[in-house]
Parts: structure tokens; sequence; C-alpha cells
């Protein structure tokens, strides 16, 4: 038989093709049951995201507090953190998603210890490296790195303020859209707001935790009007605050909430259809950057070079009569 197979042409070709097709019929199942596992497990993780969620909030809450208690202390042994526009600066921080009380002190510390840290840093590495450097260069250096230390967590706050007020936007039509079908599915307005937080946690959580603390008002004893001009004014998004008046006048005129809600959440998207329609035809403008700092000099060398080049050799020897 060995001989037969080993002699045979066919036989070779039949019994590789059945060993291929084995090989390829075990690659397929064992891939699918690796996909298959794979999303059990996706699935497990998906139901998790909320443990997850609460347990990130935890850990932020235990390292505020610690934070918080660092700042007790400071100004315990007599050092004052507070910031002459405090609340200007508390609004800002708010904006950015730091709602503490402590926040403010907070930010006063670590802009504090980055005016403090970083020239001490420059010059340790200084002395550290050996290099010789002037005392009015250290001085400079010194003062440089000093405000850059002031300035950075400013930047820090308004790109994330900037970066969280545009997550509000982006999500705040799908919030619409669900608590429309939550009223018009029989909720009412504090339990579709409750019931659209916990079911946007994982999507949007800037969203969530603008309604979560809304229903937790309200829950508290606030009233409604009360609850959603809070909410207005936590979100510091035109949006947010054109739907809180239009939720308070609804409620004061008996209106159909689900009515302003689909009216409301059209021209959401609609805002949201012309903002993007507005960053692509500001495209081409940004392009034309670069083309012309990059692109156009070398594109009028390539142009340029031949005629300097026969400039150079034919038309100048000619003028001065070095070609004769």
């Amino acid at each position: 038989m060995i001989d037969l197979v080993a002699s045979s042409q066919v036989m070779r070709a039949v019994i590789l093709t059945g060993v291929f097709a084995l090989v390829m019929l075990v690659s397929l199942l064992g891939s699918a049951a690796f996909a298959r596992h794979a999303n059990v497990r996706r699935n497990l993780r998906s139901l998790g995201g909320m443990d997850h969620v609460l347990e990130e909030a935890s850990l932020a809450t235990r390292n505020r507090d610690a934070w918080s208690r660092l700042v007790n202390r400071i100004e315990s042994a007599g050092i004052t953190l507070s910031d002459t526009r405090e609340g200007e600066l508390r609004k800002t921080l708010k904006a950015a998603g730091y709602a503490s009380p402590a926040a403010p002190r907070i930010y006063s510390l670590l802009r504090l210890l980055l005016v403090l840290g970083l020239p001490a840093a420059f010059v340790l590495l200084v002395l550290a490296g050996g290099r010789q450097v002037s005392v009015i260069g250290l001085y400079l250096m010194g003062c440089f790195w000093a405000g850059v230390g002031l300035y950075v967590p400013l930047l820090f706050i308004r790109m994330r303020a900037s970066r969280r007020r545009e997550a509000i936007i982006n999500g705040f039509p799908d919030c619409l859209d669900l608590m429309l079908i939550c009223v018009e599915s029989g909720y009412g307005m504090d339990a579709a707001l409750d019931r659209v937080a916990r079911e946007m946690a994982l999507s949007h959580p800037h969203v969530s935790q603008l309604l979560t603390e809304a229903t937790l008002r309200q829950r508290a004893g606030a009233s409604r009007e009360e609850s959603l001009r809070l909410l207005a004014e936590d979100a510091g998004v035109d949006e947010v605050s054109s739907f809180s008046t239009l939720m308070i006048q609804s409620d004061k005129l008996g209106t159909s909430i689900a009515t302003t809600l689909r009216v409301y959440s059209a021209e959401m998207r609609e805002r949201r259809r012309m903002r993007a329609e507005e960053k692509a035809h500001r495209i081409p403008v940004l392009i034309s950057i670069p083309l012309v700092t990059c692109m156009l000099p070398v594109m009028i060398g390539v142009l340029m070079l031949p005629a300097v080049i026969i400039t150079i050799r034919k038309l100048i020897p000619a003028m001065t009569g070095g070609g004769a």
C-alpha cells in the first residue's frame, strides 16, 4: 500500500488534499469555538460594565478625599489656599467636571507645587549634570519653568472643560431620544430621567452624571424646576439650558412633554449636522496652510530649477562672452 501511494501521483494528491481539508476543518472549528468564547466574554464584560464604572467612581472619590485631607492639613498649619476669584475658579472647575467643594483649594495647591517644584527640579538636574550655567541663565530658566507650572494647570482645566462640553453636546441628542421613548412608554418625567441616566452610564458618562445628579436632587426634596435649572448650570451648554427651559415651560403650561422632546431632539440633531458640515467646510482652509507652507516652495523650486540651470549654463556665459 505504501509502495502504491509512493509510486502514484494521484494517490499522493488525494492524501494531501484530505490532510489539507482535515486541517482546515479543525482550524474552522477552533476559530468558531474561540469566537463564541470571545463573544461570551464580551457580553459578560458589558454586563459588568456598571460595576466597573462604580469601582472607578469609588476610586475617584477616595482620591478626592485624600487630596481634601491634605489641603485641610496644610490650611490647619496656617497656609491659606483660597483664591481671590474663587467664584470664577469654582465655575471653571465645575465646567471641567470637578464639582467638589475642595476643588479650588486643591487646584491652588497643585499650581503652588508646580511653581516651586519645576524650577527646583531644573536646578537639581543642572547641578547633577555638572554643566556650568550662569546665575542669570539659571534665574531666567527658573522663571520660565515657574511660568509653565503656573499656566499648565489652567490650560489643562480649559482643555478638559472643552472636551466635557463637546461630549455633552454630542451625547445629548441620544439622551433626548431615549427620554422620548421612555415618556411615550408611560414613564413620568422623573422616572424617565432616572432610567436614561442608568442606560447612558457607559455610552455617555457625562450626560449620565448630569441626569443622575438632577434625579438625586429631586429625591432630596428639590422641585423639578430647581433641579432642571441646576442641571443647565452644571452642564454649561446652551443646548442643555434650552432643554431645561423647555421642560420647565411644558411643566408649567401643561403641554405634551413627548411633543416637546420630539421637536427639540430633531432640532439638536440638525444642529449637530450643521456643526459637522461647518467642520467639513473648514478642512480646505486648514489644509491650505500646510500646502502653502510646505508644498508650494517645493513646487516653485521644481518649476524654476530648470530655468535657473539653463540661465547659469548658457544665458550668462553668452551675455558675458564666455560661451564664445
